[in-house]
């Protein structure tokens, strides 16, 4: 989703700070749009604001370009086990607390509008919960079994040696078989399987990383051109599926341009390695937005149906600090820890089983390297 980080990349600071913007329009979207067609409690939206928050849709594919970007960066000089181990102990640790947390208040404060089971929890701990015919604890998890999908790919493709060496060929390669898909069976296991209704905004990271690491030629402008022009589409395609409830419909000109935007930003900013930001502000925003995501939506609404609030605005306004502290707290007192304790588990048993998790060497590429990436 999300959220990557890798020590050696914390030098690219706003990507950081774009994470939190991504989580903003989220945020914007589920509590000034989503909300009542989701579940018919009117108390957890701001209709007002639904003009431009039903844009806020568009701050998933802003995550997924900017993972493409942090996955092939923090895929440098590991191995498939240790890339498995760094993504398992990023992601995995940070959403079992805070799904439990979302259980916890929905078990003791949903009813009558947002029952859960213990069962169900069960099951969301295999994320893909709906795989096991149970709902997701909240409805954001959906993009997380994405991140997921994507991260199993390139550790195949990193244990078969392709990953990143043939970069412009996956991408060529996973772009076909998008449209291939798109314009003839559009068959939904193809869309889970290889990610075919986002594999624009991973391919756009990617590219931005190829920029990043050097390469400039025209194989490389126009795949990046390819794949921004896949990105836009997937971008229009997206809103064709949100139903509109609360009567408005989408500008496709206004699409177009967050997504236009909104790429050439992230581009620009991982070209300036340095920002005037204290380091440890930069890296409490950056570390925040992960459970932040996990915890706006469910809980917020579950609080909204539990005290019926009078006065919607300044409600939404107590709701939203209120998770965003519990974020950080989060993020400082359990995140790290469990980060940390399950890696060096992870690390600990991958080296008793004899299985490497970085490369002996990394050299830079060379220019033929180059040429074939």
């Amino acid at each position: 989703m999300l959220a990557e980080h890798k020590q050696a990349a914390s030098r690219v600071q706003l990507l950081d700070l774009l994470r939190l913007v991504a989580v903003a329009a989220v945020i914007a979207y589920h509590y000034g749009f989503r909300g009542p067609p989701s579940h018919g409690v009117t108390q957890v939206a701001l209709p007002w604001i639904a003009s431009f928050a039903q844009y806020g849709f568009l701050g998933v594919p802003i995550f997924f370009v900017i993972s493409g970007f942090v996955i092939a960066y923090s895929a440098e000089g590991r191995t498939a086990t240790g890339f498995a181990i760094a993504r398992f102990s990023r992601i995995y640790p940070t959403f079992l607390f805070c799904m439990t947390l979302t259980f916890v208040a929905m078990l003791t404060m949903g009813s009558p509008h947002f029952d859960t089971s213990f069962a169900q929890w069960g099951a969301n701990l295999f994320i893909a919960a709906p795989a096991l015919r149970y709902s997701y604890m909240d409805g954001a998890y959906w993009s997380l079994v994405v991140e997921v999908i994507f991260y199993a790919w390139v550790a195949i493709l990193i244990a078969t040696k392709v990953f990143p060496r043939r970069l412009d060929l996956i991408v060529l390669i996973w772009l076909g078989i998008t449209f291939a898909n798109e314009l003839t069976i559009d068959a939904s296991i193809f869309e889970r399987l290889f990610l075919a209704d986002d594999s624009g905004f991973f391919a756009v990271g990617l590219m931005i990383y190829a920029f990043y690491r050097g390469r400039r030629n025209a194989k490389l402008y126009t795949i990046f051109a390819l794949s921004v022009g896949t990105a836009v589409f997937q971008c229009l395609h997206r809103a064709t599926r949100i139903d509109s409830p609360t009567g408005v419909s989408f500008d496709n000109a206004v699409i177009v341009a967050i997504c236009l935007a909104s790429i050439t930003i992230i581009f620009f900013a991982t070209r300036i390695r340095q920002f005037s930001l204290p380091e440890n502000l930069v890296a409490a925003i950056g570390g925040l937005t992960y459970p932040l995501y996990l915890l706006h939506q469910q809980i917020g609404y579950v609080i909204f149906n539990a005290i019926q609030p009078a006065e919607v605005t300044w409600a939404v306004a107590a709701v939203i600090g209120g998770i965003v502290f519990l974020s950080w707290v989060v993020w400082r007192f359990v995140e790290r820890f469990a980060q940390r304790w399950t890696r060096n588990a992870l690390t600990a048993q991958a080296t008793r089983l004899g299985w490497p998790i970085s490369v002996s060497r990394v050299a830079p590429p060379t220019v033929a390297e180059r040429s074939l990436a």
